[in-house]
Parts: structure tokens; C-alpha cells; sequence
């Protein structure tokens, strides 16, 4: 009867007559320092500044194209979801492994090295200045970031709603005119007199509206915050 064929131990044959294994060795530990090198040199460039930014010397054909935003795009949704846009040099959690091997991918796709790099997260990501997931994005040029890489947990469905009163001083006002305007209403009827007339519910009206007016501006000018139009872009925690 014929033995069956290892496929395993002809590729082992095959391996031994094409390299000694002293020669796989040598050549598997090069290759792993190599790309220990690449990716040094990668998060090194993310480490330092790089004013201005950038442009990076892509070969279009070979880009996605649902993967190019300009930089209003990328402000909008900042504005949207108080989040901020700045160098990686001011992310404080470690960029995952899956970025970097797609760094080192389209580097050798486009044989160029990548600068300049940028990520879109909140601000508690970012080692901020005096003055919940992170896009990572280079720069093309004329305003133009290609998204490399995207990881963490989806935000919030509600943090647009949550962020939407720090879009303008406007906004602001007018969710403190509503929240004052809803507190009102719940304040029992009759509790300072029989029946609460219009003229009452105006005063009652005004002292609530005074009280979380205080309130907000305490917290949005002691502790130092700021507007999402001001911020998504700025490296300081208090401007």
C-alpha cells in the first residue's frame, strides 16, 4: 500500500534544500529589525512638530478616494462633536500596531515617507498646553488629509446633542433659555401663592434663568472652556 503524503514535511524539504537553517534565521531576524527600524522612525515623526504641515507626495491612482476629506469636512464634524484636531505629537495613548502596519504599507505603496500626521479624538486624548475614538490622517496638500487609520469604540450616540450648546454663544443662550424656561414650568403651581398668575411665572422664570446662567458662565469661564469653533483645532486646554 502507498503512505500518504506530509505536505508539511516536503515544505520542510523544500525549505532545507533552497536555505540552511541558520540562513532562515539570520534572514527572519534582519527582516524583524528592519521593520522595528521603520516603525521607530515612524512614531519619531509622529513625535516631533512639523510646521507647516506638510505635503505628502502620494500617487493618487493609488488612493481611495472614500478616504479623502478636506479639512472644512473635518472641522464640521470637530464643531459637531467637540472633538479636536492636532499633530500626534500631542496624542498621549499609544498609536495601535494596525496603524502602524498601514503606515508602513502605503509608504512602500507610494515609496515616499509619511509627515506631518494629524488625529481627530477628544480632548482628554491629547496632552494639552496652558494657553472616545481617534482618526489618524496625513496630509495630501490644498487642505486635503488622507484617513489612514481608525480604532477605538464609536462615540456616543448622544455626545452631538451633549456638544451642541458649546457650538457658538448662541447656542449657549439658548439652551440656558430653555433649560431655565422647563425649570419654571416645574416648579409646583401655587408654592408662593394660590394660583401662579403670568406676571409670577416671569419672575419665577427670571430667577431660574439667572441661576443657570451663573452656573454656565462659572463653568465655562472658570473652568476655563471654550467654544468648539475655538478649539478643535487648538493645542491649549483653555483656549
Amino acid at each position: 500500500m502507498l503512505s500518504r503524503t506530509n505536505i508539511e514535511h516536503q515544505l520542510q524539504k523544500a525549505r532545507k534544500k533552497a536555505f540552511k537553517d541558520t540562513d532562515i534565521l539570520e534572514q527572519v531576524s534582519a527582516i524583524l529589525t528592519e521593520d522595528d527600524r521603520k516603525e521607530d522612525a515612524i512614531i519619531a515623526r509622529m513625535k516631533s512638530p512639523q510646521k507647516p504641515t506638510p505635503r505628502n507626495p502620494f500617487n493618487i491612482d493609488l488612493l481611495e478616494t472614500d478616504r479623502i476629506y478636506h479639512v472644512d469636512q473635518i472641522r464640521d464634524i470637530c464643531v459637531d462633536y467637540r472633538l479636536r484636531f492636532l499633530d500626534t505629537k500631542y496624542f498621549k495613548n499609544e498609536i495601535p500596531q494596525e496603524a502602524l502596519n498601514k503606515i508602513k504599507q502605503l509608504e512602500k505603496d507610494h515609496e515616499m515617507t509619511l509627515r506631518g500626521f494629524k488625529i481627530v479624538a477628544p480632548s482628554k486624548m491629547f496632552k494639552l498646553e496652558n494657553a472616545d475614538d481617534p482618526l489618524l490622517f496625513a496630509p495630501i496638500g490644498n487642505g486635503y488629509f488622507y484617513l489612514i487609520h481608525k480604532w477605538g469604540n464609536d462615540l456616543n450616540f448622544f455626545r452631538k446633542a451633549w456638544a451642541w450648546p458649546f457650538k457658538s454663544f448662541e447656542n449657549l443662550i439658548l439652551c440656558t433659555l430653555l433649560v431655565s424656561l422647563i425649570a419654571a414650568y416645574a416648579v409646583p403651581n401655587g408654592l408662593f401663592s394660590k394660583e401662579t398668575s403670568g406676571v409670577q411665572f416671569v419672575l419665577i422664570f427670571f430667577f431660574t434663568f439667572k441661576s443657570i446662567a451663573s452656573m454656565v458662565l462659572y463653568y465655562s469661564f472658570a473652568a476655563g472652556k471654550n467654544f468648539n469653533t475655538s478649539i478643535w483645532n487648538s493645542n491649549y486646554f483653555n483656549a
